[in-house]
């Protein structure tokens, strides 16, 4: 039999499934001609359906220094680096492919696709668009295109994206989940919730779909239930770590706090080892390398063996004791409900005990995992910034200020960690009722005394802006401050110190000069409660 007879039998067993015989025919075939290029091709496809990747991107490769223009070549070597997670490097045999074959529409949806991955949005957009003026049906590129339209902010375009293609593919559940995404980022809730149901009707075991509707639920108020669908997540897939988060928040709603924090840190742990948890997934700025240099000597220095690339919880811990001073209550109470604007300072907030204990959680632990631009670093409860030393501050200071307080429950809390020397968080607003702001580094780290604290103006965010605005777009707000005659109220820093204002109230942190070293830093740390503007 000729080579050609023998490679055409090959091919086909390789069609028919018969991957063995067909591995067997292709081998022999290079021990007559090893440079076959013929070969090396098939053979490569071959190795990547046996789930030898290397070898499969090793022999297509060596096919395409033969056939530098195949666009078959190039798509399917493409493919393989997809396979491997390579998702950069895929980018270009795709792109080259397109300059042969710009009419292929899987190759443009592969590279679409690729392009996701590495979060090129308006260039996936592209590519799923150019894919759609050849195959306008296509009900995946156009889920692709609703997806990309998402991820850029383009909610309502995606949500008609998503609708086309579920008039051609109504039961796929993927795209009613995707669909319930863009709903809820309009605040569009209830619409929303009805297709997370949809997305889990059609595929009862759809994990992201369960998360998504009892994160919802929680949006809506609607707590047991929010908490029911949490919980069904978490029996489908016990380690879900944003079902964790999830659920830790609606417990902390239900003013169950120790066991949403609890929920948190699981969350926190789940969390290590995936590629976000370091800085957000990239190379973390000078200031965060600087402070994880400075934590990593001071762990050594107390004896621990953490590592600051990890989880680790110093110290934290419920105390049997009062957290909270009671000292201050009858009086904070009173300016509460007579002071306007409603902006107090409490000293002495927590008692001895719990302050030194809290001191050890905030330098001991490696949670500092977000770093800004500034020159600061932010602890969330999802990265372990919920110890329960931590729940019993937040259920006691709701407890105990219950005058302050009402019947508003946590919503959120977090810490921020800051150089010697750094502008600081610039003017916003928060989406709560009351802003719990208060200050744990000990006063002898502070170079002036009468900066270092909080700036609170005495006019809150207009009730008409979005939460992006009044939260982020700080020309508009000084033009509003300014416009409003607004007047600021400086709270110089002093340790153990709170300001407990409206959360509606403009803010920001006041000039910082604090002395060098990890010990000196500057840490704060907020608790929200209750909505903005309930009712």
């Amino acid at each position: 039999m000729d080579l050609q007879s023998f490679y055409d039998q090959a091919v086909a067993a390789h069609r028919q499934g018969k991957l063995a015989e067909a591995e067997r025919s292709y081998l022999q075939i290079l021990a007559i001609e090893p440079g076959s290029a013929l070969v090396r091709y098939p053979l490569g496809l071959l190795r990547a359906q046996q789930g030898r990747p290397q070898e499969a991107l090793d022999l297509i490769g060596s096919a395409l220094m033969a056939n530098p223009n195949s666009s078959e070549m190039l798509l399917n070597y493409g493919n393989v680096l997809l396979s491997m997670g390579r998702f950069a490097e895929a980018v270009a045999p795709f792109a080259r492919a397109l300059e042969f074959s710009p009419r292929n529409v899987q190759l443009l949806a592969n590279h679409a696709m690729t392009l996701m991955r590495l979060q090129r949005f308006e260039e996936a957009l592209a590519s799923f668009d150019r894919a759609l003026l050849i195959e306008p049906g296509n009900a995946s590129l156009l889920q692709g295109r609703g997806d990309a339209l998402l991820d850029l902010q383009r909610h309502e375009a995606a949500l008609e994206s998503y609708d086309r293609a579920l008039a051609m593919r109504p039961r796929d559940a993927v795209a009613h989940n995707n669909r319930g995404n863009a709903l809820k980022k309009l605040n569009r809730l209830e619409e929303a919730l009805a297709a997370f149901d949809k997305a889990v009707a059609v595929q009862p075991d759809y994990v992201i779909a369960h998360n998504n509707r009892g994160n919802t639920l929680k949006m809506l108020g609607r707590l047991a239930e929010a908490m029911a669908a949490l919980d069904r997540t978490l029996a489908l897939q016990p380690d879900f770590g944003a079902a964790y988060y999830n659920r830790g928040k609606a417990l902390c709603e239900s003013q169950r706090i120790a066991e949403g924090f609890s929920d948190f840190m699981k969350s926190a742990q789940l969390a290590q080892g995936v590629a976000a948890w370091s800085a957000e997934g990239r190379t973390p700025r000078a200031h965060k390398a600087k402070h994880d240099r400075e934590q990593q000597d001071y762990l050594v220095s107390i004896g621990s063996k953490a590592k600051v690339g990890g989880l680790a919880i110093e110290g934290g811990g419920r105390l049997d004791g009062p957290a909270i001073n009671r000292a201050n209550v009858a009086s904070a109470a009173q300016q509460w409900h007579t002071r306007q604007p409603q902006i107090m300072v409490i000293d002495n907030l927590l008692t001895d005990e719990a302050l030194i204990e809290l001191r050890r959680f905030c330098w001991g632990s490696t949670v500092w995992r977000s770093d800004y631009e500034s020159g600061y670093l932010g602890a969330f409860p999802e990265h372990g910034f919920a110890s329960p030393l931590l729940a019993q501050i937040a259920d006691e200071f709701r407890t105990t200020y219950a005058d302050i307080c009402g019947s508003h429950a946590l919503k959120y809390a977090w810490a921020f960690k800051y150089d010697s020397t750094v502008d600081g968080i610039a003017i916003h607003a928060d989406s709560a009722a009351v802003n719990v702001n208060f200050w744990i580094t000990p006063d002898e780290a502070n170079l002036d005394p009468e900066r270092g604290g909080l700036v609170v103006w005495d006019v809150a965010a207009p009730l008409d802006w979005e939460f992006s605005k009044y939260n982020g777009d700080i020309a508009a707000t000084r033009d509003f401050l300014k416009r409003s005659n607004a007047k600021p109220v400086t709270v110089p820093y002093r340790s153990n110190r709170a300001v407990v204002f409206d959360s509606d109230l403009f803010h920001e942190t006041d000039t910082v000069r604090f002395k060098e070293g990890y010990l000196n830093r500057r840490i704060n740390v907020t608790l929200l409660y209750g909505e903005r503007n309930p009712g």
